[in-house]
């Protein structure tokens, strides 16, 4: 059980993290961990006039594959589900301009991919 306990911890440490990376390029931070029953999203926020769900993934290492390859199809249909819900709780039309983002950490180094990926159905 102690192994679950320091995996969460150290999940907790990296979105913070990149949290920080991300406003320190000018995005606003505006909610952490939103979760429905569609998924979680791990920040949400606003870069450049724009809503941002973003997702982080952390590896230590390359060994299993780099974090960004872990953000599948099935991870991708979950994020934009429980964007939707997000959207639809705080009454974003579709006019709205929105984006998915990803930020890849291995080790020390951070990537952020920005539009990552396009919304899905």
């Amino acid at each position: 059980m102690k192994e679950a306990v320091s995996k969460r911890a150290l999940g907790k440490e990296r979105e913070a993290q990149a949290a920080a990376y991300l406003e320190r390029r000018g995005m606003r931070i505006t909610e952490t961990n939103f979760y429905s029953r569609w998924g979680e999203i791990d920040l949400i926020g606003y870069h450049r006039g724009c809503l941002v769900f973003v997702e982080v993934k952390y590896r230590r290492n390359e060994k299993t594959g780099t974090p960004e390859s872990a953000v599948t199809l099935q991870k991708i249909r979950k994020i934009c589900r429980c964007a939707d819900y997000y959207r639809y709780l705080h009454h974003y039309g579709d006019d709205r301009p929105f984006r998915y983002d990803v930020v890849a950490i291995t080790g020390e180094s951070i990537q952020w991919y920005e539009n990552a990926f396009e919304h899905v159905f």
